[in-house]
């Protein structure tokens, strides 16, 4: 999953408010290899202001509403990408959602934890999927003193209740996706721990999507401040999960983490 971020306020800082930037941004990624183009239009950092539903709104329009064509003078990089590559929209209020379904968005990366079934109820609506993040708290709040005594127990339990809360709501639970939100509401403990015991959440026979991208954990790790340095520390915790038996990996840099999976399959192939 290649990441795209229509905004000037990214903590990677690879954000434009350009429209026809944000679309060469999404095609360079698909020729990279990414099978789901993930687009945002508001910053997940909490020290940002929050921006207006319609802007939010008029920010995904300018790049959504020429996806397609763009798609179409685009050829897959190998036989196994995922053709045509999945349109999946980063937003969680259901004003913006409709837009983005409404204009062909087929994956809802929804960061609110699910309080309620709206959200799920809308996706289903409109025949799309969901991926589901674990996090203790609304969108654009501080939660970075958050502290788990058994953070595997905690996404267990959440995961449960999100499920039986989706699937109430009309969602089919072959659209639902998880995510156990590395650096939400998480200590560097609990985002290491996450990783290294992630086969506990295959017990819902469900995708697991993890967001490795240039995260805090990495630069805790390896003392790195600035998240663009902290490229090559994706990739060790992008195998860690592939290990681990995740099966998407959100990402800035698509092509150095294609060529990662695919020598990491090729070696488990070998076998």
């Amino acid at each position: 999953m290649g990441i795209v971020n229509v905004n000037d306020d990214s903590f990677s800082g690879d954000g434009t408010l350009d429209a026809t930037e944000a679309l060469d941004q999404a095609c360079l990624q698909v020729a990279a290899g990414a099978d789901i183009v993930d687009i945002g239009a508001e910053s997940a950092r909490t020290n940002r202001a929050a921006i207006s539903v319609e802007e939010e709104c008029e920010r995904l329009r300018g790049v959504l509403g020429k996806w397609k064509e763009a798609l179409a003078k685009m050829q897959p990089r190998d036989s196994e990408q995922v053709w045509p590559p999945v349109l999946s929209v980063n937003t969680w209020r259901p004003e913006v959602i409709k837009v983005a379904l409404e204009l062909g968005g087929e994956l809802l990366n929804d960061m609110s934890g699910l309080p309620d079934d709206e959200n799920a109820r809308l996706v289903a609506d409109y025949g799309a999927a969901l991926l589901v993040m674990h996090t203790a708290g609304p969108p654009k709040e501080e939660r970075t003193g958050q502290q788990w005594e058994d953070i595997m127990g905690e996404l267990e339990r959440f995961f449960g209740e999100k499920m039986n809360l989706a699937t109430s709501a009309g969602l089919s639970g072959d659209h639902l996706v998880l995510d156990p939100g590395i650096d939400f509401a998480k200590q560097r403990a609990d985002n290491l721990r996450l990783i290294r015991e992630l086969g506990r959440l295959h017990q819902f026979n469900r995708p697991i999507l993890l967001p490795v991208s240039r995260k805090t954990v990495i630069g805790d790790v390896l003392g790195l401040e600035d998240p663009v340095a902290r490229d090559a520390g994706t990739i060790g915790l992008l195998a860690a999960g592939m290990a681990g038996g995740a099966q998407i990996f959100r990402v800035h840099n698509v092509d150095a983490a294609w060529q990662a999976v695919k020598v990491l399959a090729a070696v488990k192939a070998a076998g």
